[in-house]
């Protein structure tokens, strides 16, 4: 399945991935440590497979012996009891092509010869049959190298109980047509749930290209998409510092890394203007505020009284965060005065995603549990407790949970929505009264998570529980391009 999709970008990709260096021995214990990875037995286990491997060097000794044993006793028929008329014939067979003689030429004829592969050539480079090692590098360079033009696409995957990051590649050639493919994949140690994109330079620079992971972890892991074969995040908030073993009739004792979240990451939301500013959300019932570049939590909200499902910076007032729970409410809040109560509004099921207008800093969105999509102007808001105002309006999108919305970044009122009932429909929210342009089932199984390109405005990214990432240019919908047709003529030019 995939979990969560987030576009990188154009540009900012490094045009040639830089790959790994394998990890030292450290930091192999460090990530056995940490339960990445597994040591191939304890004690009396390893001991048993140290033994397993001597037999298996036994065996292949054994082997190799027999090998030239049987070599050496071809044309010695007499000394071998088994199988003695099959060496007999092999024998015969090589005093046949008096191979002693091999090497020596007969006057004449020369067999075996194309007078071409004979030559003697000063240099390997000057010999057509060996292949130039530089050509090698440069093919795989080439197919390696991201082009300033290319899309990238990140899913957060799950199969057979391996998860990853896929790095998906959409080349659009001059001729229209276009190429879907992976480019490279970074492993995970847990279900992913939620990505953001951030561009924080927290190796240096002026920019970079990291991808923050949330998922059944209380850890946030962020990695270095511009790294290959890497298998360390460049930085981890939080997590698990130390699990002592379950004894007989009690829990497991864990202790945790200060500032940690205690439970799974279920919602992330990068702050594009504080580009060191990442907030999370929980199944602790925690909202927290991060400095990714010094890799510390440096403000937890407490407001929820169940999850914490998702959160979202305003695009036009960045420090004003929402935060949406399974307790039926919703949150806004200034980051930087934590202690304010802020402003709640009640929902009528658990909060599955929201998002603010990127056009009207007023207003946002939230789906729910329920197949509901509704809509909020903050303007009509009261500080303190939760509002009894109605909202902007209640839209009945699907017949199942609404797990994903994605507004369009350039043409206002268009919003994207996808739902476990395995439908995306688009919406025209026009003076508070929705109407669906399409619905379509992209084929994706349940739809978890959709999201409109930056770069590309009417091509919806599509991730569900097929585990294929899809893709949707919108405005090839009649309707779509009816309606905001104008929009997509002025954004292109």
């Amino acid at each position: 399945m995939i979990a969560a999709v987030s576009w990188v970008p154009k540009g900012v990709a490094k045009s040639v991935p830089s790959v790994a260096d394998p990890p030292s021995k450290e930091e192999i214990e460090e990530l056995i440590k940490a339960g990445v990875l597994e040591r191939s037995g304890e004690d009396s286990g390893s001991e048993e497979g140290d033994q397993e491997m001597d037999v298996d060097a036994a065996k292949q000794t054994g082997e190799v012996s027999q090998a030239l044993a049987v070599a050496n006793a071809l044309g010695r028929s007499s000394k071998v009891n088994k199988s003695e008329t099959k060496l007999d014939d092999i024998a015969d067979g090589l005093q046949e092509l008096d191979m002693d003689k091999y090497d020596e030429e007969e006057d004449g004829i020369e067999l075996f010869s194309t007078g071409l592969g004979d030559l003697y050539y000063p240099s390997n480079s000057m010999d057509p049959y060996i292949k130039d090692e530089d050509d090698n590098d440069s093919e795989d360079l080439e197919d390696m190298a991201i082009k300033p033009k290319d899309a990238v696409i990140v899913c957060a995957c799950n199969k057979d109980e391996f998860s990853n990051l896929e790095v998906w590649i959409l080349d659009e050639t001059s001729d229209g047509d276009s190429n879907v493919y992976v480019h490279h994949e970074v492993p995970l140690s847990a279900f992913p749930l939620c990505t953001a994109w951030l561009d924080c330079p927290l190796k240096g620079g002026e920019k970079g290209n990291f991808i923050a992971v949330g998922s059944m972890e209380p850890a946030i892991e962020i990695w270095d998409l511009d790294i290959i074969d890497e298998v360390q995040p460049a930085v981890v908030l939080g997590g698990i510092k130390e699990k002592k073993k379950k004894k007989k009739g009690k829990k497991a004792s864990i202790k945790y890394k200060e500032g940690s979240h205690t439970d799974s990451v279920l919602g992330l939301a990068w702050n594009k203007h504080f580009r060191n500013i990442l907030a999370s959300a929980s199944a602790d019932r925690q909202v927290k505020i991060w400095d990714v570049d010094a890799g510390k939590c440096d403000i937890t909200m407490e407001h929820h009284t169940d999850k914490v499902q998702a959160v979202a910076w305003n695009h036009h007032e960045p420090q004003v965060l929402l935060s949406g729970s399974f307790d039926h409410s919703v949150v806004m809040k200034d980051g930087r005065v934590p202690s304010d109560p802020g402003f709640k509004w009640s929902v009528a099921a658990d909060v599955e995603s929201l998002a603010w207008d990127p056009h009207d800093k007023h207003l946002f969105v939230v789906s729910l549990e329920d197949g509901t999509v509704q809509g909020f102007d903050i303007r009509a808001a009261k500080p303190g407790s939760a509002t009894d105002l109605k909202p902007s309006f209640t839209l009945h999108a699907h017949d199942k949970a609404v797990c994903t919305i994605s507004y369009n970044p350039s043409a206002p009122n268009l919003l994207a929505t996808g739902s476990t009932d395995k439908m995306v429909k688009l919406w025209d929210l026009s003076n508070n009264q929705p109407s669906c342009l399409v619905s379509k089932n992209p084929k994706a199984g349940a739809v978890f998570s959709v999201s409109f390109s930056e770069d590309n405005p009417f091509l919806l990214a599509i991730g569900g529980s097929k585990g294929k990432l899809e893709l949707w240019d919108t405005l090839s919908e009649a309707e779509v391009a009816k309606r905001f047709g104008t929009t997509a003529r002025t954004t292109a030019s």
